[in-house]
């Protein structure tokens, strides 16, 4: 889990940043972006978060 939430929030800082500088938007649409696409990210992980516990729920013993 900790593997793909790097990799969401990798990717939507990326992206926001790529799209600020193919089209010149300059640093402030930039950083709105990159916070945009952070907040997908997380709208994203929480639902794959409750899937996972859906699946194998945490109870604490091992």
């Amino acid at each position: 889990m900790v593997l793909v939430g790097a990799e969401v929030f990798g990717v939507a800082i990326a992206a926001g940043w790529a799209i600020a500088g193919l089209f010149e938007l300059g640093e402030h649409v930039g950083y709105a972006l990159m916070v945009l696409f952070s907040l997908f990210a997380v709208y994203a992980l929480v639902h794959l978060w409750r899937r996972c516990v859906s699946a194998e729920p945490l109870t604490g013993r091992a």
